[in-house]
């Protein structure tokens, strides 16, 4: 099977999973990406199960609204059962790696009030240590310099994301060779520093399942 196979198989999976739990006020987290796209165009097939979506980035609503789904602003939602997305690395405990396409701010706002977190990706994604995939960090502009500082006193090699601004307006920063063992520490250090909106480590807040596309088919993982 070729990778977008696998996307389309596990996006397939996890919309075979969250319809039968939902009804028609259920509000779906919905995620970035090119694996959460195909989540979206399969899930799109089955908009009338449920009321409507809430999107992590400004292309995910575009996308959602294209295909005639309701997007609602996070701030007029109580609760939301799933949020949906993918990642562009897991480690075996469900802790991410996430933000290649600079949306990591919302989509980490998203998965803190989802009740279930699922995460779809596959089989290349899952690793045994995080880190290979260099680590984004949305900073506030003016604090580049100074962040990138701190971040190689963490043991990493940071480079600026050029040409990129995030839907926030901040800049990323891609951390480069880090051996992250203790990601939930790591987490909390890089976000405690002055001018770091979150980084793309998600390990405080977890998936609370993969599915995860291989060529024997999708496999679940979950904590």
């Amino acid at each position: 099977m070729t990778q977008d196979q696998l996307k389309q198989a596990v996006a397939q999976a996890a919309v075979d999973f969250i319809l039968p739990r939902l009804d028609d006020k259920s509000i779906i987290g919905v995620g970035t990406g090119s694996t959460a796209n195909c989540f979206i165009d399969a899930l799109a097939l089955h908009k009338g199960a449920f009321d409507g979506a809430v999107a992590s980035s400004e292309a995910t609503a575009a996308r959602l609204k294209g295909h005639g789904i309701p997007v609602y602003e996070l701030n007029t939602v109580s609760d939301l059962e799933f949020y949906v997305d993918g990642a562009d690395e897991s480690d075996e405990n469900l802790n991410l790696i996430k933000g290649g396409g600079a949306a990591l701010t919302r989509e980490k706002i998203v998965a803190a009030v989802a009740k279930t977190f699922i995460c779809i990706a596959d089989a290349s994604k899952l690793v045994p240590v995080l880190g290979t995939f260099p680590l984004p960090v949305e900073v506030i502009p003016m604090a580049r310099s100074h962040v990138a500082r701190e971040l190689v006193k963490l043991g990493g090699d940071p480079a600026y994301r050029e040409g990129v601004v995030t839907d926030n307006g901040n800049i990323i920063i891609d951390v480069f060779n880090l051996q992250i063992t203790n990601p939930v520490e790591l987490e909390r250090q890089i976000n405690a520093i002055v001018g770091v909106v979150t980084n793309g480590l998600f390990a405080a807040r977890p998936a609370d399942m993969l599915l995860l596309g291989t060529p024997e088919g999708v496999k679940t993982l979950s904590k």
